[in-house]
């Protein structure tokens, strides 16, 4: 193990050491003023109460959802978990786009959504926390629906399935 540096461990260490946690794979939603549909893979999803009904995700200052859910028009944001047949477009939303007409998108009352993941929810926005180089946006959770699908697991930077 490296010893620790001022301010904490080397963020190499921390990413290799983090990537031993193993986690779901969500795409973070959100809609511009122009209806136009934005997602972003994220992994740093947590449920955070029951009541109330609070989520938090983490989102990178450079990635364009950042911008997007900074705006104050901005009230409301998806969180779609992907299915274990849903590592393409976990990649789509990671930057490695394929064809969008494979994005199997669906709207709720407006809000963009993944269709065919395992969990959807709508959140509105509670709190929106700097952390670093990420802004932490705490969700209160207006709408959920679920399958009893498998989900996409990540671990170790790969992908994996349940069983």
């Amino acid at each position: 193990m490296t010893s620790p540096v001022p301010g904490g461990i080397p963020p190499f260490e921390f990413r290799q050491t983090l990537g031993r946690f193993a986690s779901g794979v969500t795409v973070i939603t959100a809609a511009d003023g122009g209806g136009e549909r934005r997602g972003m893979t994220a992994s740093a999803f947590v449920s955070v109460s029951l009541t109330p009904p609070l989520i938090l995700v983490s989102v990178d200052h450079r990635a364009h959802m950042h911008a997007l859910l900074s705006r104050p028009e901005v009230e409301r944001f998806g969180v779609s978990i992907l299915s274990a047949a849903q590592r393409s477009l976990s990649d789509h939303f990671a930057g490695r786009p394929g064809p969008e007409e494979a994005v199997p998108w669906f709207t709720h009352e407006g809000l963009p959504l993944i269709g065919g993941s395992v969990a959807q929810l709508v959140c509105r926005k509670q709190e929106v926390i700097p952390a670093g180089d990420h802004t932490l946006y705490l969700g209160l959770v207006e709408y959920a629906r679920y399958t009893d699908d498998d989900p996409l697991v990540y671990f170790r930077g790969q992908y994996h399935e349940l069983g």
